[in-house]
């Protein structure tokens, strides 16, 4: 392996970094990679509870990735790059456990990471890293409509919406997985502080019937994005989870209201990437995601350099 320090990123090392990330996904994103957007404000915000590392060889920087601690015992870990000039050689791997060990020493005991399910080559190295399967998600995008009209009466609380995630299909299948509502493109465990959460902030969306509680959604933040050269703002939903298409085609006009209510051009809705799941939102012609999203997992209790 190239002799390499392991070290915090600074922000002179931008220069470096950009020129090995900026055409990771050419080929398969119009915007590229977010690193060379976002690599600036990571080292200015890193903190106790984040870190963002370089591989440095002393004439180059070898590879980058950055750790956040979403909980006590969860740590997110994101932006793993290598300099192609130097896979292959394990600079990446070191660097990754590095992260590891960061986490760990502030007490996590997994730490989880997202990869785009196109991405055969970040698959590869989270593997080979430590990493194993978690889950797998879907984005779906209900417009924004003031007039949508559920079928079914639409609540805000908290407890049945904990309650229907404790039994829910959904929650088994996202290993009780949901967006983090404070580190963006990140899950954490959903609780339900965080639903009531939700509630206060008047973000929760349950959806019920005769038969009690059918679904819900929460909405995790709200954000600006650029596209086309104009600004829009988009409204994000942690999970949504439902009993059965009915109460599908509910939840999503009760997302689409409140989107509507906060101002949102665009949505998107995490959904457990299942057939079921997946058909149901299909019968209601809403928007899905080309692709599937893959979370994958490392034990941080286990010998990982083993």
């Amino acid at each position: 392996m190239t002799s390499v320090e392991i070290r915090p990123a600074e922000l002179a090392d931008y220069d470096d970094v950009v020129a090995f990330a900026s055409d990771t996904w050419a080929d398969r994103r119009e915007d590229g990679d977010y690193i060379p957007r976002i690599f600036e404000d990571w080292v200015e915000s890193d903190g106790p509870r984040q870190r963002t590392l370089v591989a440095d060889t002393g004439d180059d920087i070898a590879a980058l990735a950055q750790v956040v601690l979403l909980s006590e015992h969860e740590a997110w870990a994101q932006g793993m790059r290598t300099n192609p000039d130097y896979r292959g050689q394990g600079v990446g791997s070191e660097l990754v456990y590095a992260g590891f060990d960061w986490a760990r020493e502030r007490g996590a005991t997994v730490a989880r990471n997202m990869v785009f399910s196109w991405n055969v080559m970040g698959l590869g190295h989270s593997r080979a890293t430590g990493f194993e399967p978690a889950t797998e998600f879907r984005w779906v995008h209900p417009e924004p409509e003031a007039d949508a009209g559920p079928d079914h009466e639409v609540t805000a609380d908290p407890h049945a919406a904990w309650q229907f995630w404790q039994d829910s299909a959904a929650r088994d299948h996202l290993r009780g997985l949901a967006l983090d509502t404070e580190e963006s493109w990140a899950l954490s465990e959903l609780t339900r502080e965080r639903l009531a959460a939700a509630a206060d902030r008047d973000g929760l969306q349950v959806v019920r019937d005769d038969a009690g509680t059918q679904g819900f959604a929460f909405r995790s933040r709200t954000y600006e994005r650029e596209e086309d050269g104009e600004d829009q703002t988009w409204a994000e939903y942690g999970v949504g989870a439902w009993a059965d298409q009915s109460a599908c085609a509910s939840l999503l006009d009760a997302i689409a209201a409140d989107a509507a209510i906060v101002g949102a051009d665009r949505t998107r809705v995490l959904i457990p990437e299942t057939a079921a799941a997946v058909s149901d939102v299909a019968v209601t012609r809403t928007e899905i995601g080309e692709e599937p999203d893959f979370v994958m997992a490392a034990d941080l209790t286990a010998d990982y350099r083993a």
